[in-house]
């Protein structure tokens, strides 16, 4: 088989069939480690492999500290690597730069956790907005751009004479829509959505996932959708990964997981998450945890759960498990099977 040929920006010579066959994002080994001193450092995230197919909704979800925002912030590019590839469309993401790495900018986008963090306070809702329109030269004229902003704010639910206001004016829900409006701005085909509900009240946060899952259906986006709340995840991604310690320790299609949980981890996690049916609530048994997430400074040898885990063995101490596959596209890493 002949090799794609490499330019020297980075990116790769494909053809159309190539390109669409291929997952849209590859994810391989991947590792970041944070030095906070001389000889001491986080393992955020060890050897982390994942894919995700173009349309895709692929969700990570853990507890807080189990790597997830670090995975999404080196994939988007924030973060380089400690170690392992990040592909996107077939070209190394860290190894890009020219005209490649500002097409990837255009193609790959993020919306953040915070939507009290992630605005200037000092911009306008309109130049926020305008800023990523102006970055790509999306538009030629001020009309087009006004025109442009004003369609951007009605797709995320909002109106045109928000555009001359400041984000503090602005309830939580409301801001993260000007986020998700930023995002969108420059048409991209990926998204890393970070947590984009956990700051927000309870009352608004589906109508930020069903504005999410819309959008995503409309625009044919692919989304790595990053959450701790099971409940939501379980509504809008395609398939989902479980992290704990900077590791991914279960993953497969949403519904089989959720159906057939295997991990212990991912078992206890389920098990937490309350059912609307009161007659099940009160029959359902509920997995307790003991303890709490180790230090990613100095994780348990072995498996990184064993410390927490109700079925831990010797041999959970000794050798770490791989991610295997267990039933078609459902991948666990634990020494139970």
């Amino acid at each position: 088989m002949a090799m794609p040929q490499v330019h020297p920006s980075g990116s790769l010579a494909r053809s159309a069939a190539e390109s669409a066959q291929r997952p849209l994002v590859e994810v391989h080994d991947l590792q970041k480690h944070f030095v906070i001193r001389r000889g001491l450092r986080v393992r955020a995230v060890e050897k982390v492999t994942f894919s995700i197919a173009r349309g895709e909704i692929f969700a990570l979800v853990g507890e807080s500290g189990s790597g997830k925002t670090t995975v999404g912030r080196t994939v988007i590019g924030l973060y380089r690597p400690t170690g392992g590839t990040v592909r996107f469309d077939g070209a190394d993401v860290h190894a890009l730069s020219g005209s490649a790495l500002y097409a990837f900018k255009r193609r790959a986008q993020i919306i953040f956790q915070d939507p009290y963090a992630s605005l200037n306070p000092r911009m306008t809702v309109g130049e926020i907005i305008g800023e990523a329109l102006d970055t790509h030269r999306l538009t030629r004229t001020r009309k087009e751009r006004q025109e442009r902003i004003a369609q951007l704010l009605s797709v995320v639910g909002l109106s045109a004479e928000h555009a001359g206001r400041y984000p503090h004016e602005f309830s939580g829900g409301q801001r993260q829509r000007i986020g998700i409006a930023r995002a969108l701005a420059v048409d991209p085909e990926f998204v890393v959505a970070d947590e984009p509900i956990s700051a927000l009240d309870v009352s608004i946060q589906a109508q930020v996932v069903n504005l999410l899952a819309r959008l995503q259906r409309q625009r044919r986006l692919t989304y790595l959708f990053i959450a701790h709340d099971l409940s939501m995840v379980r509504h809008i991604s395609d398939r989902v990964g479980v992290m704990y310690l900077g590791r991914l320790v279960e993953t497969g299609p949403t519904a089989e997981v959720y159906r057939q949980p295997l991990h212990p981890y991912t078992q206890g996690l389920l098990s937490a998450v309350p059912i609307p049916d009161p007659r099940r609530e009160r029959g359902r048994q509920r997995i307790p945890m003991e303890g709490e997430i180790p230090s990613p400074i100095d994780p348990p040898s072995g498996c990184p759960f064993r410390t927490r885990c109700p079925h831990a063995r010797p041999i959970c101490a000794e050798v770490e498990p791989s991610l295997t596959e267990v039933a078609p596209a459902h991948r666990v890493a634990c020494h139970l099977y």
